[in-house]
């Protein structure tokens, strides 16, 4: 059987002001509200050259094992109360050199939109802080054996309708990571309070989510065969 791993991230965008008068005139380009200038500093989260990756989760859907790297002030380390999962507290160059080193054991990573958001966004973060990338986690777009973007293969490659990670976990049965009360926009307030931990058990979340929608798509909808069959 492939080693294989699903990953999730979680980012947060940078205070607008540490950005240049020229950055900032560009990335409030056409907001010509105060609302909709708020609404683009809100989304500086979303960009991997306006925001930094706090927290990466990791997941062997064949074991239910995994790591979490999550961005703290001190370096830290725990496990959950089952003892199967790690978690590790560092700041974000530590946490993608982690990330690098584990990773590239897997021959196979599993996402949901990953190809869309997370992937490039480690890859361009790392290479900004000067870390260097195991593996290319960009393959060719149309072979799940290296990489299997869910919200790619759910949507048969854009043919159909995209779907948040939320509304296909509660299409098909499964535990919305959502369910706890915390969303994405929540991320904020949580690192402003210093809740490292419960960033880091949300991405988790997230992974949990995604390992159990990748099993359904396995078994019932998966004829690539190769490194995608259990």
């Amino acid at each position: 059987m492939p080693a294989r791993c699903v990953f999730d991230i979680e980012t947060l965008g940078m205070p607008f002001d540490s950005f240049d008068e020229a950055q900032q005139t560009y990335l409030l380009h056409g907001a010509d509200t105060p609302e909709k200038q708020q609404e683009a500093i809100e989304k500086l989260s979303l960009y991997n050259l306006t925001s930094r990756v706090i927290a990466i989760a990791m997941l062997n859907p064949d074991t239910d094992r995994g790591k979490v790297l999550y961005e703290s002030p001190t370096r830290e380390s725990w496990t959950d109360a089952n003892g199967t999962v790690e978690f590790i507290g560092t700041d974000e160059s530590g946490l993608l050199q982690e990330f690098w080193r584990d990773i590239a054991r897997y021959d196979q990573v599993i996402t949901f939109n990953g190809r869309g958001f997370d992937a490039p966004f480690v890859m361009i973060r790392s290479a900004i802080l000067s870390v260097k990338a195991s593996c290319n986690l960009m393959p060719p777009r149309y072979n799940a054996r290296e990489h299997c973007d869910l919200l790619e293969q759910l949507t048969f490659y854009g043919a159909t309708r995209k779907f948040n990670l939320d509304f296909y976990c509660k299409a098909f049965g499964i535990k919305s990571p959502k369910s706890e009360g915390i969303t994405g926009l929540s991320l904020r307030e949580l690192h402003e309070k210093g809740e490292y931990r419960a960033i880091a058990k949300y991405c988790l979340g997230d992974v949990v989510a995604t390992a159990e929608l990748f099993r359904r798509w396995n078994k019932h909808l998966n004829f690539q065969g190769g490194a995608g069959q259990p």
